[in-house]
């Protein structure tokens, strides 16, 4: 139990931090101090590692995989990199928890032994470095799950997922932020502060939008599985156990493919061998017969647009996004757009909000007031200022109600989706805003309901890049009159320019376990239109 005050306790997190940074070898370059940094940093990396160092760490995670397998690259150089690469994001980002140069250089050259030894690599992600949300278990590490509270709290062994990715040949170096309660949509916390723009690849995990909201606000690709198709055991969490809407965890990659690579490498081992709660599901993508193949032959892609939920409205680039990207398929005939209308996202979050915190969020007050550390202000919006979520525990009677409320919402659902179909065969995906708007102002990524949507259906969504926010492309949408409260203050945090280059993503979002139909329907679509993002990012 943690005894000293929270301020003392967050200090040694940040030590153990900074000494962990100090060990990368060669030494992590100085970079600029805020005062002199650019909105956009994403540059900076650029002016502060070597042009070797850079290509490795810009290269698709596909291509890293086939250099290190022909011994191309070395695995040591490659994990090198990615730490020096890390240490330099952390001092601009504040993304990083914890680096692991020791455990990493190790795993590298025993990798790289085995390469030469055998002339084989040990697996499908040999030498390929990945980075792990802190409140995935590592055996012997910290796992605090973003409590000053829990911060004596150790893995007794490495999580199952991390587990299966090591027997594919990975190499974990490196622990990411993860914000107060795990219930944000940004990255904040009491022992490390605030995440500003993580560039980071790996690992992330999935209740409300903690995979899709960070990948779309840096330009990267995302996935939110189906549940229990990828395990989740030797995680922390409060409300572990519970099973009103399920937690998922899946892949942040700079690539579409990494993201594949990720998905098949684990389904790949069977893990519903070792924990029964996963469906015995095989990864059957590429299929072997085309998902997308419609009644007359021919393969042919059906896609429901949604413009607005109708609850808030997205900016003006959210907006610009889909029509630049909706104008690119309307010219391929194998392409047909239909207009979705949404139905009733309004009690959509009503009713998942109402389930979040069955517990009237008992473990989470409880973890707060162990170490007396402040409640951040968006822990204080999703507990304390949600109308259904309750002051007291729900009785197991309440609880089976607002089920059964989440299963007759799915079922009406799945109504309006069979009903896209008329005369004609349905809409095989969803295209649709991540989120209002890019990347908002700290503490105000106040509105889920583009995301938790998909979690209270259970649907599986992708995130992609599309394009940046230009101020000219993008200027405030003037005389606009906002549908609610939520919409108004939406509305209110667009100014362009302090969004400039913000990336501006998008989601593609298929029925409960037709997670390789949105694979083949986001290959599809990327063929279709040449490139994701439209443009080269800046």
């Amino acid at each position: 139990m943690v005894k000293a005050p929270w301020q003392e306790v967050a200090q040694s997190a940040q030590s153990l931090r900074d000494r962990s940074i100090a060990d990368i070898q060669p030494a992590i370059p100085e970079v600029p101090s805020h005062a002199n940094l650019p909105l956009n940093t994403t540059s900076i990396p650029r002016k502060l590692l070597g042009d070797f160092e850079l290509k490795i760490t810009e290269t698709p995670p596909e291509e890293l995989l086939q250099l290190l397998s022909l011994g191309q690259l070395s695995s040591v150089e490659v994990v090198t990199a990615f730490l020096r690469r890390a240490g330099i994001a952390q001092k601009l980002t504040n993304c990083v928890t914890e680096v692991l140069p020791k455990a990493a250089i190790e795993r590298a050259k025993y990798l790289d032994d085995y390469l030469e030894t055998y002339k084989k690599p040990i697996g499908p992600l040999h030498g390929l470095p990945i980075s792990v949300k802190e409140h995935i278990g590592m055996k012997g590490l910290g796992l605090n799950g973003g409590f000053v509270g829990w911060w004596d709290h150790v893995g007794s062994e490495d999580a199952h997922i991390l587990q299966l990715l090591q027997n594919a040949g990975c190499v974990l170096y490196v622990r990411t932020t993860q914000p107060q309660c795990l219930m944000h949509l940004e990255t904040a916390n009491n022992l490390y502060g605030v995440t500003v723009n993580p560039q980071l690849l790996g690992i992330g995990t999935d209740i409300g939008g903690s995979i899709r909201s960070p990948s779309a606000n840096n330009g990267i690709w995302g996935f939110k599985p189906t549940s229990y198709r990828l395990p989740m055991g030797g995680m922390t969490a409060p409300m572990t156990g519970q099973e009103q809407i399920v937690a998922v965890v899946g892949p942040m990659s700079g690539s579409f493919e990494g993201c594949h690579i990720f998905m098949k490498t684990l389904i790949d081992q069977k893990p519903w061998l070792t924990d029964p709660a996963l469906l015995p599901m095989p990864w059957t993508y590429p299929p072997t017969s085309s998902y997308l193949m419609k009644p007359d032959g021919k393969r042919k892609l059906k896609i429901g647009i949604i413009w607005s939920d109708g609850v808030v409205k997205p900016h003006p680039p959210v907006i610009r996004a889909i029509k630049e990207l909706t104008s690119k398929l309307k010219t391929i005939p194998e392409v047909e757009l239909v207009d979705w209308k949404p139905y009733k996202h309004d009690l959509a979050w009503e009713i998942i909000s109402s389930l979040y915190f069955c517990d009237g969020a008992k473990q989470e007050k409880e973890a707060l007031a162990s170490s007396g550390e402040p409640w951040l202000p968006l822990t204080e919006f999703i507990i304390k200022e949600q109308p259904q979520v309750p002051n007291r525990e729900f009785t197991i009677s309440e609880v089976w109600e607002r089920t059964v409320k989440r299963d007759d919402y799915r079922k009406a659902y799945a109504k309006v989706w069979n009903e896209t179909a008329h005369d004609d065969y349905p809409v095989d995906v969803i295209l649709c805003p991540v989120g209002p708007g890019a990347a908002p102002p700290l503490d105000q990524s106040r509105y889920w309901g583009y995301t938790s949507q998909w979690n209270l259906l259970d649907y599986p969504a992708l995130i992609f890049p599309v394009t940046q926010v230009d101020p000219e492309k993008d200027p405030v949408e003037t005389g606009y009159q906002p549908m609610n409260a939520k919409d108004g203050f939406n509305y209110k945090l667009y100014e362009p320019e302090k969004y400039v280059d913000a990336p501006v993503s998008l989601q593609l979002v298929g029925r409960r376990y037709e997670d390789e139909k949105v694979f083949e329907a986001m290959e599809f679509i990327k063929k279709s239109v040449g490139r994701l993002p439209l443009e080269p990012f800046k």
